[in-house]
């Protein structure tokens, strides 16, 4: 099959837009590949199941895109994000989800983001938003742009959000719940179904973040933020 007039309008000089897929879901991950084959400016070179491994791709091989899940395995998808965001800053972020939580949103345009779209997007919507993202724009889901609070959006298809460094990220409240719980490194790691070394960068990030320094504080600050109940009163 020979590319449209319009088609090729969208290649610029024959480059194509290179993409990175991460999601933990073979099936879905393979039809993403199939559609953006499909289109002559499209080209995959990655995929990944989790998003440790997404970032290795994006560092090897510097896509213009990585299209990337949020509940994967392993390593947060927003930590691996800002890591992408500092360390190979030309790789447009784009989130590809089925969450439409307000606070995934925000934690995604915290990340980095330049995309934050749905899985139930129609094919040629999805096509037009990365090559938009590609030239400099930002997208996010008109289900998803409904959710968010007016003084964080600007424009239609555009969002901005100001920095809020002591929000957690979904991963990061999970390990501050059973190490608050009073589970121990190890113990959080064998729940999660995540090395040891991983629940420690969390709870790394999340004292420092917080500005706590000891297991009372961190406590205190789990019942502050609603992730565990205070103890009831003998």
């Amino acid at each position: 099959m020979f590319p449209t007039e319009s088609d090729q309008s969208h290649l610029k000089g024959g480059k194509q837009i290179r993409c990175v897929i991460a999601d933990d879901h073979t099936l879905l991950r393979q039809g993403v590949r199939r559609l953006l084959e499909e289109a002559p400016d499209f080209a995959v070179v990655g995929e990944a199941a989790d998003a440790s491994e997404a970032l290795k791709q994006v560092l090897e091989y510097r896509p213009d895109v990585i299209l990337l899940d949020i509940s994967m395995p392993g390593m947060s998808s927003f930590e691996a994000a800002r890591l992408i965001e500092e360390h190979c800053s030309g790789t447009r972020i784009v989130y590809l989800t089925m969450h439409e939580d307000q606070e995934y949103v925000l934690q995604a345009l915290r990340s980095g983001a330049s995309g934050y779209l749905l899985k139930d997007t129609p094919a040629p919507l999805l096509l037009q938003a990365l090559r938009d993202i590609h030239q400099g724009g930002r997208w996010l889901s008109p289900r998803v742009l409904g959710r968010l609070p007016g003084d964080v959006v600007d424009g239609s298809n555009a969002a901005r959000v100001r920095p809020n460094r002591t929000t957690l990220t979904p991963r990061e409240r999970e390990v501050m719940k059973l190490l608050a719980e009073g589970h121990s490194v190890r113990q959080a790691a064998g729940r999660l179904g995540v090395s040891v070394k991983t629940v420690e960068a969390h709870k790394f990030n999340l004292m420092r973040k917080l500005d706590i320094h000891n297991k009372a504080q961190l406590v205190t600050a789990a019942i502050r933020k609603k992730i565990v109940s205070p103890p009831v009163p003998m």
